[in-house]
């Protein structure tokens, strides 16, 4: 079954409100085995509205709308496909009774305008909302099928997965599912990734490769279309298999939001190790990013925060003569910064950075220049010289990841 979404807002178009639903469903229909082909959205403008679905009408089996099932004048959602299917709306009694309750236990009037939240597609199948007031739609017609929903994730998520989702399996069986999986890179871009798997790429079937670069990572996303879920994990696992053995040097993690801090945070318990760090251009980016993750105290204990030469000589104790000599921008100053916070703080790793941020050049090293150093209680200090490039926050930010996955190799290479 061919889909396509549309989302009904002028908000949308208007970039005040960001179209999540389109990606919630399209993850979800592809897990049932239903192709999305197209994404659209429309304003509040019903002739706008009809002419976009006469356009679905010819191009997709499944057409799912999104928003303009409320009160007011602009919820027109229902209107127009009512009269697109030419059937009338009739009211939804059971949502009649959870609407004059509502106002009941609110002790509040309920004005006319309400009663539109609770109209249906005569002949459709009504889909309760549980977290609203606004009654989606299942519609069937003889050549298109039509799902209205509302607009607000809190409310259109929980009826597709309680009761859409439900329906279009039981009205709609397909006997293939779409599987994916997605493996995550660091230290390579989209475009070398690209290269090396491009035999891969140009020659693929079943199942598909699809590369996404994201900030300083790049993710691939494996999907194989099967009957079955052994035959689909046997088909991700030749995929993979193929792939980590092209780029598998960058490979850090699976997933979507399994992120490169969190692969470190869990090494980190897991073998019961803990990490301090030593920031200058960086200003506590890269701990903040630590904190992110629940109960990451049992790992980092705290760490250092040392811009000038004063405060790194007063909080670290670093030869002031040392930072005269060679500089705060130096593979020397980044040593000794991560070496005296791996002293002070006493745990097995210590991360510093240093460098120039930007805009402007610093101690004749241009903006980009990062030096960053991991010191290890069972081992050599490893100094790195990076260039980024980009504006201050993604220098910054390019830091951070560059020196997660210097204590992800570090804490590998060690086992």
């Amino acid at each position: 079954m061919k889909a396509e979404i549309i989302a009904v807002g002028t908000e949308l178009l208007l970039g005040q409100v960001v179209n999540t639903n389109a990606t919630f469903l399209s993850e979800k229909l592809a897990d049932m085995g239903v192709e999305v082909y197209y994404h659209t959205v429309v304003g509040d403008n019903p002739q706008r509205l009809e002419e976009l679905l006469q356009l679905a009408d010819t191009r997709s089996e499944l057409i799912i709308l999104c928003g303009g099932l409320g009160p007011t004048d602009d919820d027109l959602t229902k209107n127009v496909l009512a009269d697109h299917v030419g059937v009338p709306l009739v009211q939804n009694q059971a949502g009649l009774v959870a609407l004059q309750d509502f106002f009941a236990q609110r002790q509040s009037t309920m004005t006319p305008n309400n009663l539109r939240q609770i109209e249906t597609l005569q002949d459709g199948i009504a889909l309760p909302n549980r977290t609203g007031l606004a009654i989606g739609c299942l519609y069937k017609g003889e050549k298109n099928n039509y799902i209205l929903l509302p607009g607000p994730p809190s409310e259109l998520k929980p009826m597709f997965l309680e009761q859409a989702r439900p329906l279009l399996e039981k009205e709609f069986p397909s006997a293939e599912k779409l599987t994916s999986r997605v493996l995550r890179f660091f230290g390579i871009g989209e475009s070398q990734l690209v290269t090396d798997l491009a035999e891969m790429i140009e020659h693929q079937s079943n199942p598909t490769i699809a590369p996404y670069a994201k900030p300083n990572e790049v993710t691939l996303r494996i999907t194989a279309k099967t009957e079955d879920e052994l035959s689909a994990k046997t088909l991700l696992d030749q995929a993979e298999t193929e792939i980590m053995a092209k780029v598998g040097a960058f490979f850090y993690g699976y997933g979507e939001e399994n992120s490169l801090v969190e692969v470190v945070v869990n090494l980190l318990r897991e073998k019961n190790l803990s990490i301090t760090a030593a920031e200058s251009l960086t200003a506590g980016e890269f701990q903040a990013t630590l904190g992110t993750i629940p109960g990451v105290s049992e790992v980092f204990p705290g760490g250092f925060v040392t811009y000038s030469k004063e405060t790194k000589s007063r909080f670290l104790g670093i030869d002031p003569g040392l930072l005269e000599q060679f500089g705060v921008v130096s593979e020397e100053c980044a040593k000794e910064m991560a070496e005296a916070a791996l002293r002070l703080a006493a745990t097995d790793y210590a991360l510093s950075f240093t460098g120039v941020a930007g805009p402007a050049d610093l101690e004749g090293k241009p903006k980009g220049t990062v030096y960053i150093a991991l010191a290890q209680k069972d081992g050599e200090t490893i100094i790195t010289e990076n260039h980024f490039t980009r504006d201050r926050s993604y220098v910054r930010h390019s830091s951070v990841m560059k020196g997660l996955d210097l204590v992800r190799r570090a804490i590998l290479n060690k086992n």
